[in-house]
Parts: C-alpha cells; structure tokens; sequence
C-alpha cells in the first residue's frame, strides 16, 4: 500500500544543494573547468563621450599567451533589430564593438584574449586606445524636468484620476514635498562570469544569469541562430538582485569563441560591474498630498524624474508605488527620464517600489504630523476597497493586519507622538513605520515530471535559484503535488533545454515554477494506475501554464507590509544606529519557512543599507563613479545591523493552485522610509534625501 504524504509546504527545510555549497562541491560559471580554454579580458573606454580613433593592437598581440584583440574594426557582426523577451529592443552597450561610438565612460571597446586569464589582463591594461573626445553630460538633478519626458516602462509612466488643483483647493491639509535617492549598485557577491563554446554545431554558454531561457532567447537574436542551436546553463548563482541578465561578458565570449573556436571565459572584475551590469537610477521625486481635517486623502500626486543613457530607455517606475496603496478623488502619477551620457540603469530589487516608497511612505508620515494623526492609523483610514487606479478587486489585501500584528509586537501603542523627547546617554531614539506593497504575478512556465523506475520522480524546470531557496522550495512544492516525500523528489533546473520558463525575477519566480510543477505533477498523478510498473525510462507528464496565468488580470495581486524601526541618533558626530527593525507581511502562503524569512530579512537590511549608507557619486569632470568597488561604496556591515524579526499573516492568494504571491522584493519596501521615520521621530528634522549620512545629520538646521 503506497503511503500518502502531504504537508511539505510550510514547514522548514534546508536548502536541499546547501551541502554542495558549504563543502564547495556546487561550481559557479567561473570556476567549471573546460579543455583548451582561453580567457577574455573586457577593455573599457577611459572617455565619457567621443568616439575611438584608433586601437593598437599589434604590442598586444605579440605580447606572451595572447590569442586576439577584438573591437570595432574586427568583431563579428551581430543583429539588435528584434524585441526581445523583455518586451524592448536590446540595449546598444551588450552590440559590443559594432561602431566607434562611445556612449560612457567604462564603455566595451575590446576585448583581449590570452591563454591565461593573468595574461589577458596583462594585455588588456596595456593596450593602447585612441579617442576623438566630446564634451559629456552626467549631472542629473531636479532641475531637469524641462528636458523630462514620459517612458511606459513595466506600467504606464503616466496615471491620472481627477481634477488634481481643484481637490487640492479643497483640501484642509496639503503636503507638497521633494525626495531625492542616489545611485545605487546590485554588487552580487559572485561577479558576472560565462564561457562560451561551439560544440556538434551548437552554442553552448555556461554562465551566471536569472534566466537560462532569456539569455539563449536574446543570444540566438544577436547572432542570428536558430533558438534550438543554442543552451545556456546557469546552475549555481551567487546573487542577482536585477543584474544577471544579457550583459557584454556573455557576447564577448560567445564573439571570441567564435572567431578562435575553442572555449572562451570572460568574468568581470568588480569595479567592471559598476559600468557593465546596470544600477538604481538616482531618482528626483515630488509627492503633494491633500487630505481632510481627519485625515482621508482627496489628492496623491506623485512625479518622479530619474536618468538613462544617451542609447538606451529605461525608466525605475517609482511614482507608481501609489497606484495601488491609497486612494484619493485625484490620483495623478507619472515617471519621466532624462537621458545623460551615463551607463544605463536597470532593474534592481524592487524596481520603483523602492525610492519610490521612501518619498511616498515618508510623505505619509509628515501627513500625520499635521494631522495630528498617529501614522498607522492615518494609513489605516486611507485603506482602499478596490484597487485606487485599476478599480479591481483585490485577490487579498491584509495590510492592515500587518500593522495591527506588528503594531503590537514592536509596542507601538506606547510611543509618545513628539519627537526628540526620549534619550538614553548621548543618543536620542526615535521610532518610526511605513507600508509596503509588490506586485504580486505570474508568468507562464513549463514544467516536466517524471516517476522513475525506482520510486522516485524528477522535476525538470528551467528555473533559476539565485541564492533565494528556489530549488528547495519547488522539491516541497512537487512533493506535495505527488504526495510523497521530499526524499523521493529531485529538481533539475538552470538549463535552455528543459524549455522556456519564467526567469528569477519580479517576485514572480517560484510562483510562475510552482504553478507548472504543480499542474505536471497533478497530471502525472492521475495517469498512474495504483500498482502499475514503471517502465525503464520512467513515465513523464508535461505542462504549460500560459492560458492559466492569464485568467490572473482579472484582479490585483500584491504582497503588503508593515515596517517598523526603532534608532538611536548621537547628534554630537551625526551618527544613526538602527536598534532594531520588524517587519510583518501578507505575502501570500509561504512554502519554505526558514529561506522566505532569509528573503525577508535580507531585503530589510538593504532597507537600512539604503537609508543610511549606500550612495554612488558621479564626478562631472570625468563622467564616472567615485570609487567604484566596495571599498568606495558603502553598504551595510555586520556592525550596522541590529536584531531583526520577519514574520507574517496568513494570505493565500486564492487562486494560485499553492497561495503563492512573491516574497523576494517586498522586504526592501518601506524598510528605508521606516528608519527615515523613526530619524524624524527621534531628532524632529525630517531627511528627505538619502543616505542619511552623519554630515546631512549634523548640518540639517531644520528639514534636510
């Protein structure tokens, strides 16, 4: 008698590939070995706008190992007229060494390949380039808005509802303010690495992405392949917060495998990453708020102004964080770019949500205050019943549950209102909250399953774990569809060839492998006859999702939050020191425990990191980044974080066959605003530009 086994999902399980990883036996995309390999080293242009003259490469190429010097001149040729998965066409910088424009400074001019990866350094650094310089143009501020212009992103750039001055008129309280937040960087802990090469006609790339599928789509359209000729595998990913997509390193390796035919390596040094992989835009945001007396809002405006390349558009969305937070008579929202001579940003975690939250959330708290309103319970009364812009129905909306949960837990109910009245010593502590919310979608995915001979059953998804647990998560989610254990369940993932499915990427990933999964493994239960032999090659089931998915538009899906931070400010040197933060979200059903805290937790660190430390400076003179590694950027040590608590209420999405929402972005949301909050609420200066460094602290006579 076969025994039934269920309950998997939502109890605790260890990382099912953490032995590989503490022992070493998991190898990155730098570290796999390959006969015959040769190592690519990028070189970058030293000009921030202009064009190569010349580059001389014959002292490079006759230097020891070196094998070619690729560039504009020589470089195979490559097609970007195509839209790809993302929806757009590609972004110039990865058409690598296919005109002599230079659009930034750090913009791919060559390419040295040596037999050791020492020897193309050495030949890369000493290669001689020659520009034709031009003038440049990196200084992105407010007072850029006259050049601005609306960019439809991942949602429109522009939502408008109502008569915004009139409401405004009408209103008995009205909030008009700006916020700024400044570049920031992924920084992943393993750097973008992949080689390529060419084996039984076909393309095969080993490489660190978010997405197998996404990369061999946009690879087989540059080089104009047929899609079935080209495999990606990414196995093991040391982190990619937005940034592992299609980047120069892979189309340099496939460019230099193809022209040596023999296996080529191109991994990025760190201070590379800050040109080549993407960033946050800084961002430039005005938020007017008008309300009643008692505090129910009749205006959300929210601009938003961040920068993008001279070749390419991207926009971080952050004046839609509104959209589906509060509701009010005129509702108008809209992110613009300005286009620079600078890198182009791209998706990082929380894309928009983010910066965006800060201004909104920290707009709400100095709504409050003038109110005279306690801040939970002024976002309490804005509450909306259907979605502000959209008018649907929610599939669950629990926000307030998290603040009645975390208002109780962090002893909000004991707080005294005023600011800078408590004091311990030299420090003044303050306590502050903010709302989060994420998107909470799906995209169609294909799954496959199979029983094995033997007992057991193999999943086979082209998912991709990042260092969230998606591995893990997807063994207890198949193991549940089958009802079996999860000893009996293994998960094959990280590769082209097992088909197209969604990459890790806007909270959608384990929710989109999931479904897939879970309707194979459903299939292949029904097909088994109890008792029935098993054939030598197994029995497998297929599945796609994409008509399933679809159904999902009919409502709005979000994971929510309530963030709390309690800080101490020492107002003799500036210093701020989070004591202690809790977060309490409505995120769906959560499968795996123990790596959804790790998730959030791990986003509400780069909350603190974000409001106090991380900040990249552009210097005008030269276009470029003020210490562009992680000894010039700042981001949170150990010593910066405090006791922190993850928790949540329950909220299935109900019709998600496992009640899933996402859960990797939704912690960073409000985290920043939370700790700018309680800085306000312990000093009475409001910082409304970040990081709040020590010297903003110690300059700020009155709002900063």
């Amino acid at each position: 008698m076969t025994t039934v086994t269920r309950g998997a999902v939502g109890t605790a399980h260890t990382r099912v590939e953490g032995r590989d990883k503490v022992t070493g036996a998991a190898r990155y995309a730098a570290e796999i070995p390959f006969a015959e390999l040769a190592h690519g080293w990028l070189v970058l242009s030293t000009v921030a706008r202009g064009r190569v003259r010349s580059v001389e490469s014959d002292a490079a190429l006759a230097m020891p190992g070196v094998l070619a010097v690729l560039h504009h001149g020589n470089a195979p040729r490559v097609d970007t007229d195509y839209v790809g998965l993302m929806g757009m066409s590609p972004d110039p910088s990865i058409a690598l060494f296919q005109q002599e424009r230079v659009a930034h400074l750090g913009w791919p001019v060559a390419l040295v390949v040596a037999e050791t990866s020492e020897q193309a350094r050495e030949a890369a650094e000493s290669l001689v380039v020659h520009y034709d310089q031009e003038p440049h143009d990196v200084a992105f501020s407010a007072e850029r808005q006259s050049e601005a212009y609306a960019l439809d992103g991942h949602m429109p750039g522009v939502v408008e509802k109502g008569d915004l001055e009139d409401r405004l008129a009408a209103s008995a309280v009205v909030l008009d303010a700006e916020y700024t937040t400044p570049e920031e960087y992924h920084n992943p802990m393993e750097p973008h690495a992949a080689t390529a090469l060419w084996e039984g006609g076909r393309l095969e790339v080993v490489d660190s992405n978010q997405g197998t599928t996404w990369i061999a789509g946009e690879l087989a359209n540059l080089f104009s392949l047929d899609p079935a000729s080209v495999r990606v595998r990414s196995e093991h990913v040391g982190g990619g917060f937005g940034s592992k997509g299609v980047r120069a390193h892979q189309v340099a390796a496939v460019m230099a495998a193809t022209v040596l035919q023999r296996p080529v390596r191109v991994v990025m040094t760190r201070r590379q990453m800050f040109s080549l992989t993407g960033y946050r835009s800084p961002t430039a945001q005005r938020v007017r708020l008008g309300a009643d007396a008692d505090g129910r809002l009749r205006v959300l405006e929210h601009q938003s102004l961040n920068q993008t390349s001279s070749v390419h558009e991207f926009v971080e969305p952050s004046a839609a964080a509104g959209r589906s937070m509060y509701g009010a008579e005129a509702h108008h929202t809209a992110s613009r770019i300005v286009r620079l001579d600078v890198p182009t940003p791209t998706w990082m975690r929380a894309p928009g949500e983010a910066p965006g939250s800060f201004a909104l959330e920290s707009a709400f708290d100095e709504l409050a205050e003038r109110c005279g309103i306690d801040p939970i319970e002024l976002r309490l009364r804005n509450e909306p019943e259907v979605g502000p812009v959209s008018g649907l129905p929610f599939s669950s909306r629990n926000l307030a549950a998290c603040f009645q949960e975390g208002a109780r837990r962090f002893g909000w109910a004991d707080r005294d209102p005023r600011p800078g009245v408590r004091r311990e010593g030299r420090w003044l502590l303050g306590t502050g909250t903010a709302a989060a919310s994420f998107p909470a979608g799906a995209m169609p995915s294909s799954a496959a399953v199979t029983a094995e001979a033997d007992g057991t059953f193999t999943v086979r998804i082209n998912a991709a774990d990042i260092g969230t647990g998606a591995r893990t998560a997807l063994t207890v989610v198949a193991a549940d569809a089958l009802e079996v254990p999860t000893d009996r369940v293994r998960v094959r993932i990280g590769d082209s060839d097992l088909g197209p499915a969604m990459f890790a990427g806007g909270s959608m990933g384990t929710r989109s492998w999931a479904w897939a999964v879970t309707t194979a493994a459903a299939e292949l239960r029904q097909s088994l006859a109890p008792g029935a032999d098993i054939p030598a090659e197994g029995i497998t089931v297929r599945s796609n999702t994409a008509e399933a998915v679809g159904a999902l538009a009919q409502k709005e899906r979000h994971s929510f939050g309530a963030q709390f931070a309690e800080v101490a400010v020492d107002p003799a040197t500036g210093e701020v020191r989070v004591r202690r933060m809790l977060g309490v979200f409505a995120a769906g059903r959560i499968v795996n425990p123990l790596t959804a805290r790790n998730q959030l937790v791990g986003g509400m660190i780069w909350g603190i990191s974000m409001a106090l430390h991380e900040e990249a400076v552009r210097d005008r003179t030269s276009g470029g980044l003020y210490g562009a590694d992680l000894a010039g950027y700042h981001v949170a040590a150990h010593a910066d974080i405090p006791h922190i608590e993850a928790d949540w209420v329950d909220d299935p999405d109900p019709d998600d066959p496992v009640g899933i929402k996402g859960i990797g972005e939704i912690g960073i949301v409000g985290a920043a605003a939370a700790v700018a909050n309680a800085v306000w609420h312990a000093t009475g200066v409001r910082h409304r530009n970040l990081p709040i460094r020590p010297d903003r602290v110690l300059m700020a006579g009155g709002d900063a």
